[in-house]
């Protein structure tokens, strides 16, 4: 791992990206073409849903257009993120209409709530497949979810690109020459986060984690990097996801003394576990570490209840100060909205862009020869370069360590997250492909 530095920024102060904020941009959004909405993000009770019998969509036959299905959780606790997952894909689709799309033929993104349920996920799925005529699928915000949304694809013989952070999606019998994951991984992550932070921190851990996949994945692969360092693990708690109120769980991991206690959660999950353990005072005691250390729940957190957590991100905007990818796509996010985009908004970015390269590179819309394509291909959408390992579609990327900065070290709202060094892509950091079950 290479130690650096992020530099503060000059960039202004674009508004505060709290949740009003979300709804307006949202709503902004719905007179766009490209995007069927059935409401704003926040507020929404349901999104446009073809769930009836088989119907050819003759919109899109006269049209023209490539649909791009878009599954998210846009209610929710995970709501923030797959908001801004809608906002990165529409750029990336903006960008290639405003290419001149594919021969002429713009691009479509089809949005749909799967309210983190996997069997309404799947459901969805198929009516895009079956209704809108969709062969292609990017989105899902949830280890489970995706799975389902995966199934759905290979059954019918489309293309998806996943864009949340799951190790079985890329583990036989899930994967296939159609999946392609474009998140971290919980492998990757936690390797990267756990060599930076046990060595610094001390050796005994306890873990609260979301009681499914993402949270077993995330704190099995803590533990596996904690190994090098001989991790002691002194208490380890289950919490079932959306909880309310983690003062119930705190107590008996204070009674174990650890010296770095690890949040394996996401979303509203990660926000409140971290203000409740500031607020009974285990921050005093012990290294907080958040795997995966949200953008936008750090926003909705504050300063305060977050200084000092460690943990690992794809992306902060701050990255722009040295990669030329990330100022290129700040700058186009910034062009439509009042504030950078996120973290989990840049895999949408990231997914769609490098989806609709490679249709441009193969000249065309069938999904295996598009798979061809994406499998070749290096690509340097929003950071630095990444590429898919042959065997199981991983995306090979950089993982970035960031610490939550206090208020007074902030330039502006946006300022929240010091990177303070980088695990470069390279292949060396996922599981060998033989203990995934691929050849």
């Amino acid at each position: 791992m290479n130690d650096t530095s992020s530099k503060k920024t000059s960039t202004p102060n674009r508004g505060d990206g709290r949740v009003g904020e979300t709804s307006r941009l949202l709503q902004k959004m719905r007179s766009r073409r490209q995007v069927l909405f059935g409401g704003a993000v926040l507020g929404v009770s349901s999104l446009l849903s073809n769930t009836g019998p088989f119907r050819i969509n003759i919109a899109h036959a006269e049209t023209g257009t490539i649909p791009i299905g878009f599954p998210v959780p846009l209610t929710g606790p995970y709501a923030l993120e797959a908001a801004d997952q809608v906002r990165c894909a529409q750029l990336a689709v903006d960008q290639f209409n405003a290419r001149g799309g594919l021969d002429g033929r713009m691009a479509e993104l089809v949005v749909r709530d799967d309210a983190l349920n996997p069997a309404k996920a799947a459901a969805l799925t198929r009516s895009l497949i079956k209704d809108d005529g969709v062969r292609f699928v990017v989105g899902s915000l949830s280890a489970s979810v995706q799975l389902s949304v995966n199934a759905a694809t290979r059954a019918a013989g489309a293309l998806y690109i996943s864009i949340s952070q799951s190790d079985a999606i890329t583990e036989a019998p899930n994967a296939s020459k159609l999946t392609f994951h474009e998140a971290l991984n919980p492998h990757m992550t936690s390797k990267a986060v756990g060599e930076y932070v046990f060595p610094k921190h001390g050796k005994r851990v306890a873990f609260l984690i979301a009681d499914y996949a993402y949270g077993h994945e995330m704190a099995r692969g803590l533990k596996r990097a904690g190994e090098a360092f001989g991790i002691e693990v002194v208490a380890e708690i289950r919490h079932p996801i959306a909880t309310r109120d983690f003062r119930a769980f705190l107590p008996s991991i204070r009674k174990a003394k650890p010296d770095v206690l690890c949040l394996c959660n996401f979303g509203r999950d990660q926000q409140l576990s971290v203000q409740h353990a500031d607020m009974l005072g285990l921050k005093r005691d012990m290294q907080v570490l958040a795997p995966v250390l949200l953008y936008h729940q750090r926003l909705a957190g504050g300063a305060a209840a977050y200084e000092g957590v460690v943990g690992a991100t794809n992306y902060h905007w701050t990255l722009e100060d040295r990669l030329p990818g990330a100022k290129r796509f700040n700058e186009a996010y910034r062009a439509c909205h009042d504030m950078p985009p996120s973290d989990y908004g840049a895999y949408a970015y990231g997914g769609v862009s490098v989806l609709l390269q490679a249709m441009e590179k193969s000249a065309s819309t069938d999904p295996v020869i598009v798979a061809d394509a994406l499998q070749s291909m290096n690509y340097d959408t929003y950071k630095d370069r990444q590429w898919y390992r042959a065997c199981d579609h991983q995306s090979v990327q950089s993982v970035f360590i960031v610490r939550s900065k206090p208020q007074e070290a902030m330039v502006n709202a946006h300022d929240v997250f010091d990177v303070v060094t980088t695990q470069q892509a390279s292949e060396t950091h996922l599981r060998d492909c033989a203990e995934l079950g691929q050849k």
